[in-house]
């Protein structure tokens, strides 16, 4: 390998830990998972997942992701300018510090930066920002082209994630329904990381590929940068259990990344539908967010108490519960034959008989389904159930 080049990669390394947005992401993710274990102590004085539970999640679950999107955009020689990556790390860190992560839609972002880009090219302005020179310049004829193509490899990332990892950090809320009962509802706020391999023109790579085919205008030269792009996600259920409503949502969103990709592609035959590509991606994916938030008022809650038995809010990790199979929205009817209705009596019946206990449940369909599995003496008051009271 010549030494440029690798000199070259391991300086778009570097470039990836002296980024502010990585440390940002990694503090944001670190508060998500304390707001969340203090929320879930409050309403149930326990925690369902450790702290640090939003931080591994963020850190590992995009990381294949960005293999595969890093070596199709090389493969492709997608070009990214300067301009574009400064907009989007102040989008993303606007996004991070206020706490609004509905904008953090790589969508969303990728069409405020591509925005920015294009108001300040019309207005001709220059800045000059942490020593870096942001000129106005044409640049919006190539990132007509990329911005599209990158943010529906993005989008569909988003809606793989979300598919995967939604449920999994839908922490439970106690509510009052309009009824005066207890209902719960889930929420799931979340950060995933993505170290993608941008290439931009510049000085870098002098000698690699002079010929490589790219989407921006005149560049024989390439720099690399392992840029940290940030997807922010939040979204509450109510009327559906978050294992229904989180894979669903994911797959609408995977359905409008490869359309915003497809349409991006086609641009670099007509540069205008990179813009549409933008804005009907932006647009469907802000429906979507809209759509099943006032899908989930409080009309109706999936999980509430249940005159039937006791209604399951959530499972604690590797308890006796999970191990039985429970899960939440399920109801427990009997417990080694006696019929329970509150915790007290639950605790009790598990008590007549631990060796073999035994538990009639209605599943989701309102079917009745039985299972057992053996609860330790000591286990008896932390079986890992949380209920709805």
């Amino acid at each position: 390998m010549d030494i440029t080049i690798l000199f070259e990669i391991l300086k778009g390394i570097g470039r990836f830990f002296i980024n502010p947005l990585f440390y940002i992401a990694i503090l944001s993710a670190i508060f998500l998972g304390y707001r969340r274990v203090k929320r879930e102590r409050r309403f149930f004085h326990t925690r369902i997942l450790d702290g640090w539970s939003e931080l591994k999640n963020m850190l590992l679950m995009g990381f294949v992701l960005s293999l595969i999107i890093s070596l199709f955009s090389v493969v492709i020689g997608l070009t990214v300018s300067l301009e574009l990556l400064v907009a989007i790390f102040l989008v993303s860190l606007i996004g991070l510090v206020l706490y609004l992560y509905h904008v953090l839609s790589p969508i969303i972002v990728m069409t405020l930066a591509f925005c920015a880009i294009v108001w300040i090219d019309w207005q001709d302005w220059s800045y000059s920002i942490w020593g870096i020179d942001l000129a106005g310049r044409n640049v919006v004829e190539g990132l007509v082209i990329t911005v599209p193509v990158l943010a529906g490899l993005l989008l569909m990332a988003e809606g793989i994630l979300i598919r995967r990892n939604g449920a999994k950090f839908a922490s439970p809320i106690v509510e009052k329904t309009k009824r005066g009962m207890n209902g719960v509802a889930y929420y799931s706020k979340q950060l995933w990381l993505l170290p993608l391999v941008t290439i931009i023109p510049g000085d870098g790579i002098q000698n690699f590929a002079p010929y490589w085919p790219q989407f921006t205008i005149g560049a024989e030269q390439f720099s690399l940068i392992i840029f940290p792009f940030v997807i922010g996600f939040q979204q509450m259920v109510r009327q559906k259990l978050p294992m229904y409503v989180y894979p669903q949502m994911g797959g609408s969103i995977v359905l409008i990344g490869e359309l915003v990709l497809i349409v991006g592609l086609l641009a670099y035959f007509v540069p205008v539908l990179g813009a549409a590509a933008l804005a009907l991606g932006a647009i469907s994916r802000t429906v979507i967010g809209v759509y099943y938030s006032r899908s989930e008022d409080r009309n109706s809650y999936a999980v509430i108490r249940s005159e039937k038995g006791i209604m399951i809010a959530s499972v604690l990790p590797d308890s006796p519960a999970e191990k039985m199979g429970l899960i939440a929205g399920e109801v427990i009817k009997k417990v080694n034959g006696q019929l329970v209705l509150t915790e007290d009596e639950l605790y009790s019946a598990l008590q007549i008989n631990a060796a073999h206990c035994r538990l009639e449940v209605l599943d989701h369909s309102g079917e009745i389904r039985l299972t057992q599995h053996v609860v330790h003496s000591e286990d008896n008051h932390k079986i890992g159930l949380l209920i709805v009271r």
